[in-house]
């Protein structure tokens, strides 16, 4: 249960929860959370003022999106917003939901969620009194910087969001959190899972030895130096690297394809191997990373993404797995995950709907979130109780998960 020192300051308003159609599950368990904490919380101290309604049975409101025979959409609100902390939850690379198109199902595409996000904020705008948006998977943030003539999407899109009201945009793993620079007067929180997915592993995996003798920490690239930095700096184990070395001559799927991998850093033999990045996409380059790895007479190799993507299939990885290239990937939960990922025994998913949940409550009461983007006090109990135990409980004594 969250620290209820930290809660003592008025909500900032009537708190409502908007979970689009493609995290309807994350929304309805965050709201369970929420629902549990205030109805425990006691709030009818005499110091302690509070809103009307601040005790629900659920926080979530009805909104939604029809569209019409030719893929047009409005935004409909058939719940009051007005005086509501709003904060809307939408995952932009959820690929399993369809809508009808000329008569042909279409599934519904990034630029989809986002325009079905901008119509919801747009029904809401002037009612709500603040509009957050959570986006665990920024919107076009793979384009975030501009090389060429080409286009700047995921700045534009910041801005475009904050000048239609919103004013706090949460998301997770940013590609380049620099981004932010794009909207510096407004509230951008780029998270990290570094807790949750050391919590994953330590769980899953009951005979790993914490120590520089015997774990790696990798990043499969330069730009996830400073991801594998903060990990391994945890457990106290080195860090090696691989540098793609690309074909800069043509272009294959939108990028530059990879020749190969050079790998830097000490020898990795009869280690455990840890390679962490920002998203498994077809998993190519996490695969060719992993392959290496083992080339190179690694132990174990775990993968561990805040994103899950996957759209090369799970095939690729049943067969990596088979032929024993990689032992487990952990990947987040705040994207789309379909059933048979759940079905297969090399994978496992570390929850952040009750992180989630923690922030929207001490957002809305205005309460700093400084402890909970620092993880370290959390990660280091953590690993001294499995250091001693060789496993971990499932509730840590703090709230901050």
């Amino acid at each position: 249960m969250p620290d209820q020192s930290k809660l003592i300051t008025v909500p900032f308003g009537s708190l409502g929860i908007i979970a689009m159609n493609s995290c309807e599950k994350m929304g309805a368990d965050i709201d369970k959370y929420i629902v549990r904490w205030r109805k425990e919380r006691d709030m009818l101290r005499s110091d302690t003022p509070i809103v009307t309604g601040y005790e629900k049975d659920t926080y979530l409101l009805d909104a939604d999106c029809p569209r019409f025979a030719s893929g047009e959409a409005k935004g409909m609100l058939r719940s009051s917003v007005r005086g509501t902390d709003l904060y809307i939850l939408v995952d932009v690379m959820n690929s399993s939901i369809e809508y009808n198109l000329g008569g042909r199902m279409v599934p519904m595409s990034p630029d989809d969620y986002y325009a079905d996000l901008k119509r919801i904020i747009a029904a809401s705008a002037g009612k709500a009194r603040r509009i957050n948006v959570i986006m665990p998977f920024l919107y076009e943030s793979r384009q975030h910087k501009r090389s060429k003539r080409e286009s700047l999407d995921c700045a534009i899109a910041l801005q475009e969001l904050v000048a239609m009201g919103v004013s706090n945009i949460i998301t997770f793993d940013a590609h380049d959190p620099r981004v932010q620079n794009a909207i510096p007067q407004s509230g951008f929180e780029s998270l990290m899972p570094t807790y949750q997915f050391i919590k994953c592993l330590l769980r899953a995996v009951p005979d790993l030895s914490l120590d520089n003798e015997h774990m790696m920490v990798i990043s499969p690239d330069e730009g996830a130096m400073h991801r594998a930095i903060y990990f391994a700096n945890h457990f106290g184990v080195d860090v090696g690297m691989f540098y793609k070395r690309r074909d800069y001559s043509r272009i294959v799927n939108g990028k530059n394809p990879i020749v190969a991998h050079e790998f830097l850093g000490d020898s990795v033999e009869g280690k455990d191997v840890i390679i962490i990045d920002d998203m498994i996409a077809s998993g190519e380059s996490m695969l060719d990373v992993a392959r290496e790895l083992k080339r190179r007479k690694a132990k174990r190799v775990f993968c561990c993404a805040t994103f899950g993507l996957f759209t090369a299939g799970l095939d690729v990885f049943d067969k990596a797995y088979a032929n024993g290239e990689v032992d487990m990937v952990i990947t987040t939960n705040v994207t789309h995950q379909s059933p048979e990922l759940y079905e297969r025994s090399w994978y496992k998913s570390a929850d952040l709907t009750k992180y989630i949940a923690i922030l929207i409550d001490h957002l809305n009461h205005d309460a700093s979130i400084s402890d909970l983007l620092d993880p370290t006090e959390r990660i280091q109990a953590r690993i001294n109780e499995y250091k001693a135990t060789h496993t971990i409980s499932d509730n840590y004594k703090s709230s901050k998960e």
